[in-house]
């Protein structure tokens, strides 16, 4: 008898130990960092439904970049440009150009008040203050638009952050510098 309850001890030891290995690969999800996702989008060319120009004010001819910079390596090698774009029908959008970083779960493009620090004082400054998670990241590679909300403004965020909301770290960020 005593045996036979050793040998179901063991069974629901082992049973548990599965459980807590499958769910670890769930949460973690560590064979995204193996794959990988490329976008490559066209810088659009008018933004969605934004109203046209005031009257007696011309709109430019075609996309304007109004800020730019460049991306740091965080908790995972990360480099690329950013730019805010205005598009000529007053709309702007933030573009991602030429990202290549980790694959990862759950990644957000946001954007921050928190200044970009470089190695691990910077990985997870960019929630501690004012920031906007303009939406889910499309591809950890290539060239990708996310469209900035009419009502945001964005003059206010001084960075750009590939955020990891699962793991509250920035994989890497850029300082948007006015043009």
């Amino acid at each position: 008898m005593g045996r036979l309850v050793g040998k179901r001890w063991w069974a629901g030891i082992a049973v548990v130990a599965a459980v807590a290995v499958a769910a670890g690969l769930v949460w973690f999800k560590p064979w995204a960092l193996w794959v990988d996702e490329t976008v490559n989008e066209a810088l659009p060319s008018a933004g969605p439904s934004a109203p046209p120009p005031s009257a007696g004010l011309s709109a430019p001819a075609g996309p304007v970049t109004l800020a730019q910079g460049t991306f740091i390596t965080h908790e995972h090698t990360t480099t690329g440009t950013v730019k805010v774009v205005q598009l000529p029908d007053g709309s702007r959008t933030l573009r991602l150009e030429g990202l290549d970083t980790s694959n990862g779960p759950d990644l957000r493009v946001w954007l921050s008040d928190a200044p970009v620090k470089e190695g691990r004082a910077g990985w997870g400054v960019f929630d501690d203050g004012e920031y906007l998670n303009l939406a889910k990241l499309k591809g950890n590679k290539g060239d990708q638009n996310y469209p900035l909300p009419a009502d945001v403004d964005w003059t206010a965020y001084t960075s750009v952050s590939i955020w990891c909301d699962r793991f509250d770290v920035s994989f890497g960020a850029a300082e948007i510098v006015r043009t």
